[in-house]
């Protein structure tokens, strides 16, 4: 005999099975766009992690370079006054005339320092700014005759570097530093040629015959190249009678001194370009006897080029940081 259970679902029984899948259906998207939200809020919240993160190592480092180094003996020692003269000598670049006088002086208006060091790592630069800062020294050394300036020479000290050297005291060198190069250049290219294989044709208005004096892209004119070599060897004896000036008798009688070779420091001993082998710290001991060795170079300041850089890039950080948090 058949029973109920043999019997299928009625109607009823099936419209109560849609509603529950209804609710599931329902209750699982709730699930998911909860799930959503929470994940995209904690994407935001990373992202304002990474932000603030970005922030503070940026203060950190505004401090860092804006507190001043604890290790320096203070100028109220006795100690060894330093200026530095890095890279090629320019009214542009960091080593100039300006910038190194500004040292110098500083230096010489401390009662504390008992004498200065100059040292040079250049391979020279413009005449002009070399020649301020020669004259300049000289004339601080006759404000304070007791005050000895000492120039020491690192990797190289040639041609505009040098002509600052012989405003020293005395000039001191590695064995195996560059020392020399007194001499004088201008250089320049020669375009004739290149333009006329392009069928390039040269226009050039001048007022003046010499305005166009060794312009690159005409023929030289033999005049021209007089009129150059005359002004550089002009050039060329202000430098050597500045080196006389500076060294006496101590140069050696060797026509090479001025023809611009250079020599290392060892060969330039005997030559008298240079009076001894010696480095910083050896000068202030045994030389000043002010062991201490305070730096007296005005730097760039980098605090600001940092800061704009930094600032700019934060600019872009929270822009973008932004745009992610409001999608």
């Amino acid at each position: 005999m058949a029973t109920f259970g043999d019997f299928p679902p009625s109607s009823s029984n099936n419209a109560g099975d849609a509603t529950d899948n209804s609710s599931t259906w329902e209750r699982q998207v709730l699930e998911d766009l909860a799930f959503a939200a929470l994940k995209e809020q904690r994407t935001s919240r990373r992202w304002g992690y990474v932000f603030k993160g970005l922030m503070f190592a940026y203060l950190v480092a505004i401090l860092m370079l804006a507190i001043p180094s604890s290790d320096i003996t203070t100028p109220s020692e006795k100690h060894t006054a330093l200026v530095e003269i890095n890279g090629v000598i320019a009214a542009d670049a960091e080593a100039n005339a300006d910038t190194i006088v500004t040292g110098i002086r500083n230096a010489f208006d401390s009662p504390n320092a008992q004498g200065l060091i100059i040292r040079l790592n250049t391979p020279g630069g413009s005449p002009v700014q070399a020649g301020i800062i020669n004259d300049e020294i000289k004339r601080l050394q006759e404000t304070r005759p007791d005050f000895p300036v000492y120039a020491v020479i690192q990797d190289i000290c040639a041609s505009g570097g040098y002509y600052i050297a012989v405003a020293a005291k005395e000039i001191y060198a590695d064995k195996a530093s560059i020392v020399g190069s007194i001499g004088v250049r201008m250089d320049s290219f020669g375009f004739t040629e290149t333009i006329k294989k392009l069928g390039i044709e040269r226009r050039s208005l001048t007022a003046g015959e010499n305005k166009a004096f060794l312009d690159p892209f005409l023929p030289m004119r033999e005049q021209d190249v007089k009129h150059a070599h005359a002004m550089l060897d002009n050039i060329h004896q202000q430098f050597i009678d500045v080196v006389k000036d500076g060294r006496g008798d101590r140069l050696a009688d060797n026509p090479d001194l001025f023809s611009g070779l250079f020599w290392s420091g060892e060969q330039a001993l005997p030559l008298g370009l240079i009076d001894g082998l010696a480095n910083s710290s050896t000068v202030a001991r045994d030389i000043i006897g002010a062991e201490d060795i305070i730096d007296y170079t005005p730097r760039p300041n980098y605090l600001d080029r940092f800061a704009g850089k930094l600032g700019a890039s934060i600019s872009q950080f929270i822009f973008q940081s932004s745009t992610v948090g409001i999608r």
